[in-house]
């Protein structure tokens, strides 16, 4: 199904910890050990599970039939700022805007949940995260025009009220 319009999707918030959320925490670990290492495995548990739950968090899915194909969180990062965290699209259904919709959800519960501005880092080695941002107008906290690799982490910003 890969390259075909993201149209009919349910936006379901859950728990780490549901069932449905277990594709993304599989599938995004795996990517972050392909990209970055072993010591990456650990980026994924260095939250406490209520860090994704009302008032101050949020992990959302996108599915499609029933089954996860896209997700993402945020979480308190400060009294005024949501994190987004676990941005995630399924392997199988990239390139159909999912990304940009699980973005777009999560700007709007934290706007909701009375969030003034959302930050996020990415990593070096995710080129299409780092295009996902910009085309969604966040601004880069980086200089843009420097090689990701010799920056490390890539820090973004957006205001939403």
């Amino acid at each position: 199904m890969s390259g075909a319009p993201a149209l009919d999707v349910e936006v379901r918030r859950v728990g780490i910890d549901d069932p449905l959320a277990e594709p993304l925490v599989r599938e995004l670990t795996e990517e972050y050990v392909r990209r970055y290492g072993p010591e990456a495995h650990e980026e994924m548990t260095r939250y406490p599970a209520d860090s994704w739950t009302a008032p101050h968090g949020l992990l959302l899915l996108l599915l499609e039939d029933g089954e996860p194909v896209a997700g993402g969180a945020y979480k308190r990062y400060d009294e005024r700022t949501a994190e987004v965290k676990r941005m995630w699209t399924s392997s199988a259904h990239r390139r159909r805007g999912l990304a940009r919709r699980v973005l777009a959800e999560l700007e709007r519960a934290a706007a909701g949940a009375g969030y003034g501005r959302i930050f996020l880092i990415t990593g070096p080695r995710q080129p299409e995260a780092r295009g996902l941002y910009l085309a969604s107008g966040y601004t880069a906290l980086f200089d843009v025009d420097a090689d990701p690799l010799t920056i490390g982490p890539l820090p973004f910003e957006k205001h939403l009220l």
